[in-house]
């Protein structure tokens, strides 16, 4: 059995690569299954045409891109062969050289006293707080004072009413929030008719002292609790209030006694003013 036979069974195949086959950094080439331990024949193009097939004659050294790899009889061993694959990057070392970098010199940039400029930034920062704080302030205060009331609304939320000009045993009818308030000046007489009746047979029972701060004085809405209509005053069989529209008859207290009403007359929010002799209502 020949050497050449046996080198072509240990290689399996033996392979001419040609010099415009691409190669990684190293050198080494892109070939897939290169062996190279493989002895490569004779050009078949030389001049002798029946040369046989033997080492090629540029195969005297080892290249630079084997690993571990030497020379044998004209051959090339190798206990590793690697095919890389193309690399787009570029390894770059550490320089080891001993002189010195010529880094550029930021000293004439850098803070002289980080005491003052530390407390100019505190300084924006805090004024840049006080700012956004008074402007979301401001913000919020303008949107609540859309959902405020209007100053028409304002201006009828209380009403004041000069209780000299109400004679005793009279009544006033004053518009208070688009709603009618009577306003009873009593003498003693209904006072004390008032609290002789029994409340036991009244419908909405309640005491004449519970629905007037001062006896002499009958604060209501003239509303009837019915449906809503105005009550007459000093009418109905009471003496109080009577409702036309379907028989509600009220007392000098403003307490349904008779008809479909089935509570009494609503009793505002109200309070004296004596210095200015004043009734305030709301």
């Amino acid at each position: 059995m020949s050497a050449t036979f046996c080198r072509n069974i240990v290689s399996r195949r033996a392979v001419n690569v040609p010099t415009t086959v691409k190669s990684v950094a190293n050198g080494t080439p892109i070939v897939p299954g290169l062996n190279l331990r493989a002895a490569a024949p004779a050009d078949p193009h030389s001049h002798d045409e029946h040369a046989p097939a033997g080492p090629r004659a540029d195969i005297g050294f080892v290249p630079s891109w084997t690993s571990k790899a030497v020379t044998r009889r004209h051959s090339l061993f190798s206990h590793s062969a690697i095919n890389a694959k193309v690399s787009t990057h570029q390894v770059r070392a550490f320089s080891s050289s001993t002189r010195a970098l010529d880094a550029p010199d930021f000293s004439a940039n850098r803070v002289k006293n980080p005491d003052v400029h530390r407390a100019f930034s505190y300084f924006l920062i805090g004024s840049f707080g006080a700012v956004s704080a008074a402007s979301a302030r401001s913000t919020v205060t303008n949107f609540l004072s859309t959902m405020s009331a209007s100053s028409d609304v304002l201006a009828l939320a209380k009403v004041e009413v000069d209780m000299a000009n109400i004679p005793e045993g009279k009544n006033a009818i004053i518009k208070w929030r688009g709603k009618p308030v009577f306003v009873r000046h009593r003498t003693q007489s209904e006072i004390d008719e008032a609290n002789d009746v029994d409340l036991s047979s009244l419908r909405d029972p309640e005491a004449d002292s519970d629905r007037a701060k001062r006896p002499e004085w009958l604060v209501m809405l003239g509303v009837c609790t019915h449906l809503g209509c105005v009550p007459i005053g000093e009418a109905g069989e009471y003496g109080g209030w009577f409702c036309p529209c379907h028989g509600s008859h009220y007392d000098i207290s403003g307490r349904i006694r008779k008809g479909p009403a089935p509570l009494n007359l609503e009793v505002p929010a109200y309070d004296f003013n004596d210095a200015e002799n004043k009734l305030i209502i709301g």
